[in-house]
């Protein structure tokens, strides 16, 4: 595997060296600076010149930041004579610009996949994108990973016999479904209308659970308003207890910590697609590692294997 090389930004260092790690090769330096106007410059430290390359940058906050960062890095490699540029995005923020439900609004997941296509992106490897039309934004290839097998591995370590997947909207549902049959229970769905980024109404929960063990699961929490609607009506249901699960653990405002303090939830698990301080961390959280499937998809996509057969 000589010919890869693999390069980050400022936004995750500590996933791309766990990537490296379980690839066994080295992560090559990045020199990232900045001029006295503020302009940004990124220098890839190592040989680039028809290799196979792979830059890993997590759109997290700040994500303007890190997204001038990870076009930079894409149009140094093109530069360098890279053979190939693979975009590694454990997440990929602006997926939930997804569509034009408002007036004069630009749908930024459209944008900004042409823009790491022109920067000169050959192909994207992403988890757990925020709804399938995502993938179609790109005009390159696109490998969609998802944390489920990671998910659902830590879930079977607890008795289930009385456990229900609950998807917090509709839209999850499906990937609610999928996770629930992984784990062999049932699953339930919330009615939810969002009115703006953090306000949200749940109207009723579709299925069963009263009296049952709740496992939320969504694609990421920000400043939890979904979850804590949701939680409100599963308290109006009596369930039993609640643990939340999600891939993208934002965690903005404080939001690990309130939903630590909701006595009903005793565990919230995200897995290490974004940095995560310790100052964010409660008792209550369980951080799951992703690299080892990134690492796998990253080896698989340079060997020119199957990437779905990672979901077999």
């Amino acid at each position: 595997m000589r010919d890869i090389a693999v390069f980050t930004g400022s936004a995750h260092p500590e996933l791309a060296a766990e990537i490296c790690y379980h690839l066994g090769v080295p992560l090559m330096p990045t020199r990232i600076s900045r001029f006295a106007n503020d302009c940004i410059e990124v220098q890839l430290q190592g040989n680039c010149r028809e290799r196979d390359v792979f830059l890993i940058q997590p759109l997290s906050p700040p994500t303007q930041e890190h997204l001038a960062e990870l076009l930079f890095m894409i149009d140094a490699a093109r530069g360098a004579s890279a053979g190939r540029i693979t975009v590694v995005l454990p997440h990929y923020a602006y997926a939930r610009s997804d569509k034009k439900d408002e007036p004069r609004i630009s749908i930024g997941g459209r944008l900004v996949a042409d823009l790491l296509t022109t920067a000169g992106a050959d192909r994207v490897l992403a988890m757990t994108l925020h709804s399938p039309q995502v993938h179609g934004f790109f005009k390159i290839p696109v490998d969609h990973l998802h944390a489920l097998r990671e998910l659902a591995n830590h879930f079977r370590r607890y008795n289930l016999d009385n456990a229900v997947v609950v998807s917090p909207d509709l839209g999850n549902a499906k990937e609610a479904a999928a996770f629930a049959r992984m784990l062999g229970i049932e699953v339930a769905a919330g009615a939810k209308q969002r009115y703006a980024d953090d306000k949200v109404v749940i109207s009723s929960v579709i299925g069963e659970v009263a009296d049952r063990d709740v496992i939320v699961l969504d694609d990421e929490i920000a400043k939890g308003s979904t979850v804590f609607e949701l939680l409100a009506r599963l308290r109006e249901r009596n369930v039993r207890s609640v643990r939340v699960a999600c891939t993208h653990g934002l965690f903005a405002a404080n939001a690990v910590q309130r939903l630590s303090e909701e006595k009903e939830i005793e565990e919230i698990v995200c897995t290490n697609t974004v940095p995560i301080p310790e100052a964010n961390r409660t008792d209550k959280l369980t951080i799951l590692s992703v690299a080892p499937a990134l690492a796998e998809a990253m080896r698989r996509i340079h060997n020119g294997e199957s990437v779905s057969a990672l979901f077999g």
